[in-house]
């Protein structure tokens, strides 16, 4: 997104092009003998989802630059901090990492108390995506947009569910701030992931969910699922006709990110060979084009940058979570 990038250059004077030039060279002459054998890429969401299909699109580029198997290992729950916590807790060798994104990185250890420290435990290697959430509904739904529902819930406070993908994921959050923006009272449900959750939706088990983009855009396309808002801050361009929270009456706007990290410890030559990698792979045209199909936007940053976009990340939903007095599930 270029209001992302925008706020990267903002934060740290806009040296990430050269940073990445220079650590290409740099880090390929410290760390040749990384990697030397498989290595391992935790997910902290189930298979078919977006972070899944993201690594092993990423985990296949990776392989091919580094010459080695990048293996996938899946380690979901508690809205991705038991694979944040598995990922801390394994060797800091480079032969394990992980991909993170705003709900177990950001904004779970807000609101629970998690068993990792994300500046301890973590090295922030890159930004490596981000993408908006989509607000759906069954087609049979009686729900034609974000009027019709918050009327609805209004009435009769409490008798709508929508998923979650656990406290601290954005479909969490983004359920909390409809009912305090909306003064209405829904319940939330959680999975293990968004594509479970997308599976009781489509079954009418649930009235609605706010997902990332690849869980429901196939089901806007065949009709199954309607659209009601987005979570971007202007109309994205890969879903032009949905409305933004906005537009639709509700001052909602959040991307959901992801991005690399190597547990606390890793060598210096290690942590840059990984990120020399990572700004080749994520401009590449394949990648990038396949990422779009997943309804997010590849990108790379600077370590620096990554870090101030934490910050301010973490800064901002904390807030958001005190003025609205948000709890974990």
């Amino acid at each position: 997104m270029k209001q992302v990038f925008k706020f990267l250059k903002s934060v740290v004077g806009g040296s990430a092009l050269v940073l990445a030039a220079a650590g290409l060279g740099h880090a390929g002459a410290q760390a040749q003998a990384f990697p030397n054998k498989p290595v391992k890429l935790i997910v902290t969401y189930p298979a078919g989802g977006s972070s899944d299909l993201m690594a092993r699109i990423m985990g296949q580029k990776l392989s091919e630059a580094w010459g080695q198997p990048v293996v996938i290992e899946s380690k979901p729950g508690a809205a991705g901090s038991i694979g944040m916590e598995f990922a801390a807790r394994q060797a800091a060798d480079g032969y394990t990492f992980v991909i993170g994104n705003l709900g177990p990185a950001s904004v779970n250890p807000i609101i629970n108390k998690v068993p990792y420290n994300m500046e301890k435990d973590f090295i922030a290697v890159s930004l490596v995506a981000t993408g908006p959430n989509i607000l759906v509904v069954p087609t049979s739904s009686p729900f034609k947009s974000l009027a019709d529902l918050l009327t609805a819930a209004k009435a009769k406070p409490g008798a709508l569910s929508f998923g979650t993908s656990g406290p601290g994921s954005m479909s969490h959050l983004a359920g909390e701030m409809i009912m305090r923006q909306a003064n209405v009272k829904l319940i939330g449900v959680a999975y293990k992931g968004g594509g479970l959750a997308v599976n009781d939706l489509l079954g009418s088990h649930l009235q609605m969910l706010v997902s990332d983009a690849l869980p429901v855009s196939q089901h806007i396309k065949s009709g199954r699922l309607r659209p009601l808002a987005i979570t971007s801050a202007q109309r994205s361009p890969l879903y032009p006709d949905i409305p933004t929270f906005t537009e639709a009456g509700l001052p909602l706007a959040a991307l959901n990110w992801w991005g690399v990290y190597l547990p606390t410890g890793t060598p210096k030559a290690v942590v840059d060979s990984y990120h020399a990698a990572l700004v080749k792979v994520m401009a590449d045209p394949d990648l990038k084009d396949r990422f779009a199909g997943l309804g997010v936007e590849a990108m790379a940053s600077s370590q620096d940058e990554f870090k101030a976009f934490m910050a301010a990340e973490h800064a901002k939903y904390a807030k958001l979570v005190a003025d609205n007095n948000i709890k974990g599930e």
